[in-house]
């Protein structure tokens, strides 16, 4: 069954790609010059040039055509391919009768066949091929009525029966007749057929609009045709088509860099209409989808596949070239230009795949580095990947700024590149300094500093080039020529890539100075009273040798605390808000006799195993190693308890 499906879902992709083919065809058939070279030309009184308006109707008829081939459900989309079939064969048994008719016209000889032995031959070889075609037609067409597809074996039983030769041409010729008679009347059988497909596919429609409507519609039409792998598997037909003609008119070898510039100039020939512009969208996204794919099972294997990312389909590569394409007008440029701009398009699309490829890194990459898995494979599957994508778009960078000259798209790349290679820099080094606190077996002193003061120096130069970017954008625009399409690029990049990263650092600043203000505000415990107090951090659950106290009596890490305060302004145990106080940070707290000890169960420690967060930047590491964006931190850290206990059960809970 499984087999059958597979079958299935294969036939109704590939019977639909010729439809998508004569679209092509027909888009790039410009009817009214093709008739006027007829006109100069030798066939000015030929008949066809006096239907030129009917021609042009066939055209618009063509398309109707090519659209409802396009929409046919796959049963009578088969049927329509066994019928074509059908006569496709019948007009190669008459070919091959006819061609019998004329080598035995050529050797004049009328007596037995079994007399002469290459007459025999020549009427053996195309008894045999009849008889294929008859039994093909035959079991295409699933009937055992054969004799419906055996006219063109009279010349041959004619000539068995030695028939005048002259008499077998018109034999052969009524053959021809009652063939084509009988495909008339088959169509006239069957001539309302499509009238009643389409009555019935336009009820059908009206009730799914009626009921669901035309956006639910429009969903089931897309899944039904597969429109991503079908574009995909015509652009891909059309490219080697496109290989095939120039290879095959070509003798000598192709150098290397002779076949960079046919790649490039064969995609900018499958990219001149709409529908192959479609295609190669379509073909960039897979393309893209298998690239991440890849990196996702060489980081983590089979794995990887179980919680899958939307954002990692491969769909933001293939939109980012349409609208490039729509933008640039890449359809009405020549050949050698469309080239060279799909050259420049198709770096800004690797530059995204780069990006998403170390989207799916960045978090893998500093799991392993605060967690304590010793698998050098996956230290090396990471950190190798890691430098890949350090150096690749590096490399990708200088190579553009050694071949093009310099200009607001290329600025982009460029800066998209550099972008890449500073945030890998960036986790590469909190991953050595994760490294390096497992190494020494104990915690980093203000290891949150470190990291944050990281984040910070390669967001800093993320920020600059992206205002460096949108500088040179504005002045090209106001210099330059200016364009609708420029002009909200711009707008887009500054806000995303500069207000809101301006935005996003000054708040991180701010909670960042609001955290420290606290923590030196809290009072430090004594050791008489971490003593008396004989337990653990709630946070992270490690020996306390030195701790502040809250003003609702518990005690924790200095660092702990702080990082906890980067995402939520309360007690960790029992959620009460945790004000600034005016003693000084080194006074003494309540006396110790009045502090109980916490309960050391951790079910009772009022949810110890909340987030100790590193919440530098927009990268944050949970108390198992898994980084998470800042405000996925705030979300766990109100999912974890949203409803604060009573505060006798908290204090139950937290003494």
């Amino acid at each position: 069954m499984l087999v059958k499906d597979k079958l299935e879902a294969v036939l109704n992709v590939g019977l639909r790609v010729p439809s998508i083919m004569l679209l092509e065809v027909l888009y790039r058939w410009d009817v009214s010059s093709f008739f006027q070279k007829i006109q100069r030309s030798s066939l000015n009184n030929n008949p066809l040039f006096q239907y030129k308006y009917l021609a042009l109707y066939l055209h618009y008829v063509g398309y109707i055509l090519s659209l409802v081939l396009l929409t046919l459900p796959r049963q009578h989309l088969v049927k329509l391919y066994l019928y074509v079939l059908t006569a496709l064969l019948l007009f190669a048994g008459h070919q091959v009768s006819r061609d019998y008719v004329r080598s035995e016209l050529d050797s004049g000889y009328e007596g037995p066949l079994y007399l002469e032995a290459l007459s025999m031959n020549r009427f053996s070889t195309a008894l045999i091929a009849q008889l294929v075609v008859c039994t093909l037609c035959s079991c295409v067409m699933q009937t055992k009525r054969i004799w419906l597809f055996s006219a063109h074996l009279l010349p041959l039983v004619a000539r068995l029966c030695l028939v005048p030769l002259e008499t077998i041409v018109f034999i052969n010729r009524f053959a021809m007749i009652f063939t084509g008679l009988e495909v008339i009347y088959f169509l006239a059988s069957n001539l309302l057929v499509p009238y009643n497909l389409a009555k019935t596919a336009y009820r059908e429609l009206v009730q799914v609009v009626e009921v669901y409507g035309l956006l639910a519609l429009g969903m089931s039409l897309w899944n039904q045709l597969v429109l991503p792998v079908l574009f995909m598997c015509f652009w891909l037909v059309l490219f080697a088509l496109q290989i095939y003609t120039y290879f095959s008119s070509r003798d000598k070898p192709t150098s290397r860099e002779r076949l960079l510039f046919l790649f490039l100039t064969s995609i900018a020939e499958c990219c001149s209409t709409p529908y192959s512009l479609l295609g190669l969208v379509f073909t960039v996204s897979f393309v893209a989808l298998g690239v991440l794919t890849l990196c996702k099972f060489y980081l983590q294997g089979y794995r990887a596949f179980m919680n899958d990312n939307t954002m990692h389909r491969g769909m933001t590569e293939g939109i980012t070239l349409l609208i490039l394409a729509v933008q640039t007008g890449l359809i009405e440029l020549q050949v050698i230009h469309r080239a060279f701009l799909l050259s420049i398009i198709l770096f800004i699309v690797v530059a995204s795949i780069l990006q998403s490829m170390l989207e799916i890194a960045d978090p893998i990459v500093l799991a392993l580095g605060a967690s304590r898995d010793k698998s050098l494979w996956k230290h090396f599957r990471a950190v190798s990947l890691c430098l890949f994508l350090l150096v690749f778009p590096a490399y990708m960078a200088y190579m553009i700024c050694q071949f093009f000259h310099m200009d607001f798209w290329l600025l982009i790349i460029i800066s998209s590149s550099i972008l890449t290679s500073l945030q890998v820099l960036g986790t590469l080094l909190i991953y050595i300094l994760f490294m390096v606190e497992e190494v020494r077996k104990e915690p980093v002193q203000n290891m949150d500093d470190v990291i944050y003061y990281v984040n910070g120096t390669y967001r800093l130069l993320e920020f600059l080039v992206a205002l460096v970017v949108v500088a040179y954008g504005v002045s090209e625009t106001v210099f330059g020529e200016w364009t609708v399409m420029g002009s909200t690029i711009i707008f887009i990049h500054s806000y995303y890539n500069v207000w809101l990263r301006a935005q996003l650092g000054w708040q991180s600043f701010l909670m960042r100075r609001d955290a420290v203000n606290k923590i030196k505000s809290l009072p430090t415990a004594s050791d008489l009273q971490l003593e008396q107090y004989n337990d653990i951090c709630a946070i992270c659950y490690q020996d306390m040798k030195s701790a502040v106290i809250t003003p609702c009596s518990h005690f924790f890490h200095a660092g702990c605390l702080k990082k906890w305060l980067y995402v939520q302004e309360t007690c960790p145990l029992c959620h009460k808000q945790l004000k600034s106080q005016s003693q000084p940070a080194n006074a003494t707290a309540a006396p110790a006799q009045d502090i109980l000890p916490a309960n050391p169960n951790p079910a009772e420690a009022g949810q110890g195993e909340l987030v100790a967060s590193v919440a530098e930047g927009n990268k944050t590491v949970t108390q198992n190693g898994v980084p998470v964006e800042e405000s996925q931190a705030r979300s766990s850290s109100s999912h974890a308890n949203p409803d604060p206990e009573p505060e006798g059960q908290a204090e139950e809970g937290g003494h």
